[in-house]
């Protein structure tokens, strides 16, 4: 599903925010990016996985590392589950998936016997200097920051 793997450059990337912010991958130049993607807000997996990440924000913060939220939903369904769960991190609503097929997430997946195409929930950590240092596919959501800050 996945093609982008470690060692690689990360796509150039360009998409907005719940507030309707630019977000680019040139604006984390110098930090670490952690880039998770998630299939829908306010779904119990996907909020468990971003509360985890909320609750290590400050651990995040420490060792120079910046988080961006990426789903396919509208701005304003992004927007209420940030309001909700008080992220600090911004939440692309990346609803013509140009950044979730940059990624390559979006592909076939299949729940309780039926096929769909969907995002597969997925994280990449992106080093100062703009290369793949990390891709998780096996999202532990409740866990997921120290499968980042290890």
């Amino acid at each position: 599903m996945t093609t982008l793997k470690v060692g690689d450059k990360a796509p150039n990337f360009s998409g907005t925010d719940q507030d309707g912010k630019t977000h680019k991958l040139a604006d984390y130049a110098g930090k670490k990016l952690v880039v998770f993607f998630y299939p829908k807000a306010s779904t119990p997996g996907c909020t468990a996985e971003a509360c985890d990440l909320r609750d290590n924000f400050e651990r995040f913060k420490a060792n120079n590392y910046e988080l961006l939220g990426v789903s396919a939903d509208s701005a304003k369904a992004q927007s209420k589950f940030k309001d909700k769960y008080e992220f600090p991190f911004p939440l692309l609503a990346d609803e013509d998936k140009s950044v979730i097929n940059a990624f390559g997430v979006w592909g076939p997946k299949k729940f309780m016997g039926k096929e769909y195409d969907g995002i597969h929930r997925t994280t990449f950590v992106i080093d100062e200097k703009g290369i793949i240092e990390e891709v998780i596919e096996k999202v532990k959501t409740k866990e997921h920051a120290s499968q980042i800050l290890k």
